[in-house]
Parts: structure tokens; sequence; C-alpha cells
């Protein structure tokens, strides 16, 4: 399984960074970021599985959904692999502009925002593990140990049946409708889907 961590900035990143990009490719990205947060959102997720909502509870909620992406899109070309990357850092400027709006001064968001991007990557890496070796068990344990460590989460087992079949669904979507901006989550009303 491959490992996923932070890498050097692609060129169209950087281009688009200093706002020379490609502009239909940064309305792609933010119509796919848009498709992600709305998915992570869905209220089964604090209702009816019991994720705290907090912002480190939605912040939890949307590792999880970003998982799903980078693991459907690992295997993909160059474009879906740029446009990711550019995904990923739409994700961590959110957090980074969330922190900020909690009040936290700019001393101490580099500090937060490292340890932010540690956990991330780890539960990256347990959820991705976990669906890719169809382990149910453990994508709940991975879910109970990072979304409950004090065991108020109600319905791990649901969470865990929505983010296999929301993999699934996700992978026939990279390289398209991905790559036009278009990304469809499934819905979950609880118990299971």
């Amino acid at each position: 399984m491959p490992k996923f961590s932070r890498k050097t900035l692609p060129m169209n990143t950087i281009l688009r960074l200093l706002g020379w990009g490609n502009k239909s490719d940064a309305k792609i990205v933010d119509s796919l970021y848009e498709s992600i947060v709305a998915a992570a959102r869905q209220p089964v997720f604090y209702s009816s599985f019991g994720v705290a909502d907090t912002p480190l509870g939605r912040f939890e909620v949307l590792c999880a959904h970003m998982a799903l992406i980078l693991r459907a899109s690992r295997d993909a070309d160059r474009q879906v692999k740029d446009t990711v990357q550019v995904l990923n850092e739409e994700f961590f400027k959110d957090v980074d502009h969330s922190l900020r709006e909690l009040g936290i001064g700019d001393a101490g968001v580099p500090k937060r925002m490292k340890k932010l991007i540690s956990m991330f990557y780890g539960r990256v890496e347990a959820y991705v593990s976990a669906i890719d070796s169809n382990d149910e068990k453990a994508l709940i344990d991975a879910l109970h140990r990072n979304l409950s460590p004090e065991g108020a989460l109600k319905d791990a087992a649901g969470f865990a049946v929505y983010l296999m079949s929301a993999a699934k669904n996700l992978e026939s979507q990279v390289p398209k409708p991905f790559l036009q901006g278009q990304l469809s989550f499934i819905k979950s009303k609880g118990d299971g889907i």
C-alpha cells in the first residue's frame, strides 16, 4: 500500500497560488471541494453515528472523506494527481482558516497545523488500509480511536459501512467525472447506509 504524505507542489499548483493558473482548474477544484464538504456535513454523522458536532468532530469527518478521495485517485494519471494535490492544499487552507476563525493567533496556527496534518495522514493510512483489506473491524476500531476516544461514538459500524460503500462509489468517478469537477457521494441515512 502506498504511503500518503505531503509532496512537493506541482507547477500548476504554484501557478494557481500565484494567480496565474488555469481558472477552469480552479473552478474544478472548488466544485470538488464543495462536494466533499457537503458530503461531510450530512447530519447523519452527528445525529445517528454520534460524531461530536464540534470543530474537531467536523474535521474528523472531513478527514475521512478526503481519505476516500486520496484512495480513489492513488493509481490515477498525473492530471488527476495534480488535481488531488491542489484539492489537498484547499483542504489545509480551509483548516488554517478555521483555526483562525476559532481565535487562534498567528503564532499558534503553525504548531496546530503541524499536528492536524500529522493526524490527517495517520487517519488516511488507517482508513485506506482497512478499506483496502475489506476489514470492517479495523475500520470500526480506527473510527472509535479517532472520532471518539472517550467512547461517545454511537454507531461506528454504520459509519464504517458508509465509508466502505462510499469508497466503492468513488472508484468509478476517477478520472471522469472527477476531472470535470463532478463528484457524487452516497447519502447515508444511518443504520448501515
